[in-house]
């Protein structure tokens, strides 16, 4: 008797529903061929995506800053559909949105006519509830003009996960080219002390993670005292707690930064409880 075969993810690019195999990009897209372009990854719960409005807003507002101007349709909308249509509809899942360059010269940042606007969606894993960091040896740079933007050149963060993941950690930590603390290599970073909350402000060159905001907001929602500031190593060695931000895993405590283990946090735990209730998982 014959297998059935696998059905196909099916993704979503410029408008139309694709089988993975039918997706393709010119050659010549500075986004494959450079790293021009952005993206955009979001947590979906129940077949509805998570904060979808604040994630548009960040790639409306990433687009600005380079110029682009793209016609987009209802995203979040697009979304649903593509939950639906890869039967996501119970549990966690991923989506991913994403948008390149396209064919064009270097020295001009404008979208080519084949840039490419496309979403996936794949199932996701519960988080663990911690997870371990190191301080990276490479460094931010504030100052570049891709600081704060969720850009597609993504091979510096991988190179820093992987040899973090060699010396025994999930994650690392960069500081930027003045020594101040800028975030991880795939989530903003949190610290806190004395009761009060810390975290580096956007002028370390840190991503403005949509997460991030959200604890924000709760932290002052549960009366925490709450600095977006410089902060140094020695913040680090001297925190409470340690914990982590990010889309798909919320706030994560670190039980582990370097050769320091910290115990399960209150307020760490308070914020986890809080961004639960706020997304309804």
């Amino acid at each position: 008797m014959l297998q059935k075969s696998p059905r196909m993810i099916q993704l979503w690019c410029n408008g139309q529903w694709l089988e993975v195999r039918d997706f393709t990009a010119s050659p010549t897209d500075r986004g494959l061929t450079l790293g021009l372009g952005l993206f955009e990854t979001l947590l979906a719960l129940d077949g509805a995506p998570v904060f979808a409005e604040r994630h548009l807003a960040r790639l409306r507002n990433a687009c600005e800053r380079l110029g682009w101007q793209p016609e987009l349709p209802d995203l979040r909308e697009i979304m649903v559909q593509l939950l639906h249509r890869n039967d996501l509809t119970t549990g966690r899942a991923k989506i991913r949105l994403a948008i390149t360059g396209g064919s064009g010269p270097l020295d001009d940042l404008t979208l080519g006519a084949d840039h490419r606007v496309w979403m996936t969606a794949m199932p996701l894993a519960v988080p663990s509830p911690a997870t371990t960091a190191n301080l990276s040896p490479w460094v931010r740079n504030e100052r570049s003009p891709l600081a704060g933007l969720k850009c597609a050149a993504y091979a510096e963060n991988l190179i820093a996960l992987e040899h973090a993941a060699r010396l025994g950690f999930e994650e690392t930590v960069f500081l930027n080219t003045a020594g101040r603390l800028c975030e991880a290599a795939t989530s903003n970073i949190f610290v806190v002390k004395n009761g009060g909350l810390l975290t580096p402000s956007p002028a370390s060159g840190c991503l403005p993670g949509i997460t991030r905001e959200v604890v924000l907001e709760l932290a002052d929602r549960l009366r925490i005292p709450c600095q977006a500031c410089d902060l140094t190593t020695s913040d680090l060695h001297a925190a409470d707690e340690l914990f982590l931000t990010s889309s798909i895993r919320g706030p994560i405590e670190v039980s582990r930064f370097e050769e320091r283990t910290f115990p399960p946090g209150k307020i760490t735990h308070a914020l986890r409880e809080a961004w639960t209730a706020a997304t309804g998982f």
